[in-house]
């Protein structure tokens, strides 16, 4: 029987409900649509962690943050590491990544280690295996020309690397660009912008209208690669798993062309909680986020979230729509590509999201410790048709994880011991109603904000109704019933009538975190 063959597209920081195919009634996105329409859209699928590279990690391993180590940005997983690609390869798969990776460091900065005065500790618990984990690294793409990835790199034989988010991606995007389009290299960047006096985005370097034409995008980049492997493949009998991996629509925003003012900031409708929020209660991280605002402190140039203006929700929406109808377009071309070279009717398509971004929900921006729904749930699109898909238990708890053990298995290969995914097959087919009650979210911060002491650290268990969120070292949480509270505004945490849910809650916490510890290795036999 033939093997499948796979694309997988990918975006950075795109919250579940920012397609047509979940409901935007302003978004125009038809070509992801029409993939929807033929295939399996999740409507309850949730990130192992709302951090990029963790997560992206758990995609590749099938494996939790707290189990492959790669707990938070900056660490880089682990290159002994087993990934559902490199099961891929080994069986015969031609594999390849286009766009962004971000398994390895890539901004440069160096681990965080105590002062030396306040050092209590000397080294750490665990060391790396010997290994390249320099591949990614900002500064060699940028001052190292001979600077490259080694392959195979974590499973992919091919890689056309894009590093970092607005309009001077490096990598292999960035000397393509210099080596073919010099004139428009210079250009890039947001000291060369188009002005834009009137964007509150612009004068915090969170937003520019990039010169950079939309066909010499990252976006366009990463489309026309895709495409050309695409022709190669098309000429071999072998089956192909491609990753297709933009870096959009992360913020800094920079929409090339036309996509930049596609949207009307004034037109756009904020999410329902933006309103409700500053009636509410807030809890007291949130609340601490909106005063830092209040008193005009709040820290707004770095990725890190924070409270927002309704200008700057609407621009941030405007422009998030520009990226995602751009990256819908490269869409489009692929998957036109993949028609007329015969391979359409035996190539199963999957679209998602590493994470999502807040994007004025509670009047905040990008992402951060707090778990709301536009933060952890993020689009899952499953087409495959040569098994045309009903809509079966498209409200089937899913999580990142169990995108490894899904694909490896409609490829007809088995899952190494220590992935802790589950098949979805059966639950897309009808024949099983879901593969899990509870869905466990993960997140190992770096900052120290809202006031704790320390850096954040947090687990967060959903059960499809309820929404639990312990803090490492803080006395109060969050528990939030989603059927009569779709926007999260009554924190039930401290309420006597709820206080047998949330008992029950954390102890199917405590026993989710039990099954979620490795199993990898396997034990010995008995004596």
């Amino acid at each position: 029987m033939k093997k499948p063959n796979f694309i997988l597209f990918i975006t950075d920081q795109q919250k579940a409900s920012h397609l047509g195919a979940y409901g935007n009634r302003i978004l125009r996105t038809p070509h992801i649509d029409a993939i929807a329409a033929r295939g399996w859209k999740a409507d309850c699928f949730y990130v192992a962690t709302p951090i990029c590279m963790p997560n992206r990690a758990s995609l590749m391993t099938g494996r939790m943050p707290s189990v492959h180590g790669a707990r938070l940005n900056g660490i880089p997983l682990a290159i002994e590491s087993r990934t559902f690609v490199d099961v891929m390869r080994e069986a015969g798969y031609r594999t390849a990544l286009v766009g962004k990776s971000h398994l390895q460091n890539m901004t440069g900065k160096p681990p965080q280690w105590p002062r030396p005065e306040e050092a209590i500790t000397e080294g750490e618990a665990w060391r790396y295996q010997p290994g390249n984990y320099d591949q990614e690294w900002g500064p060699l793409w940028r001052n190292d020309p001979t600077h490259d990835l080694e392959t195979p790199f974590y499973g992919f034989s091919r890689v056309d690397l894009a590093v970092d988010h607005g309009d001077r991606v490096w990598g292999h995007y960035w000397r393509w660009l210099e080596r073919e389009h010099p004139d428009v290299a210079e250009q890039a960047g947001e000291a060369h912008a188009i002005p834009t006096p009137d964007f509150a985005l612009s004068k915090v370097h969170q937003a520019w209208r990039t010169r950079v034409p939309e066909a010499l995008s990252t976006n366009g980049y990463i489309g026309s690669q895709t495409c050309a492997l695409l022709a190669e493949y098309a000429r071999e009998e072998r089956p192909f798993f491609i990753q297709c991996s933009f870096p959009d629509p992360h913020h800094p925003f920079t929409p090339h062309g036309r996509y930049w003012d596609m949207y009307d900031p004034d037109e756009v409708d904020l999410p329902a909680s933006f309103h409700e929020s500053g009636m509410h209660a807030s809890p007291p991280h949130v609340a601490w986020l909106h005063a830092q605002r209040d008193r005009n402190q709040a820290v707004k140039h770095t990725p890190a979230l924070f409270a927002c203006t309704e200008r700057e929700a609407r621009e941030a929406i405007a422009l998030n729509y520009g990226s995602i109808s751009h990256i819908d377009a490269v869409v489009g071309d692929v998957m036109a590509t993949l028609k007329r070279h015969g391979l359409d009717d035996n190539t199963v398509i999957i679209f998602m999201s590493d994470h999502g971004d807040y994007l004025g929900d509670h009047q905040l921006l990008w992402k951060g410790p707090i778990h709301y729904q536009s933060l952890v749930r993020t689009p899952f699109i499953w087409m495959d048709p040569g098994c045309p898909q009903s809509r079966h238990n498209e409200d089937a708890l899913a999580s990142t994880v169990d995108v490894a053990p899904t694909i490896l298995a409609r490829a007809g290969l088995v899952p190494y011991n220590g992935i802790q995914g589950h098949n979805l097959l059966d639950v897309m087919a009808g024949r099983q109603r879901g593969v899990r009650q509870h869905v466990l979210i993960e997140e190992e911060g770096q900052r120290v904000m809202f006031g704790f002491d320390s850096r954040v650290r947090m687990r967060t268990l959903f059960d499809g109704r309820h929404r639990l969120s312990l803090y490492d070292g803080i006395e109060w949480g969050e528990l939030y019933d989603l059927e009569s509270d779709p926007m999260e505004l009554h924190n039930l945490w401290h309420s006597t009538a709820h206080e047998s849910q949330k008992a029950r809650m954390l102890q199917d916490l405590a026993r989710t975190m039990l099954a979620h510890t490795d199993t990898s290795p396997n034990p010995t036999a008995l004596a």
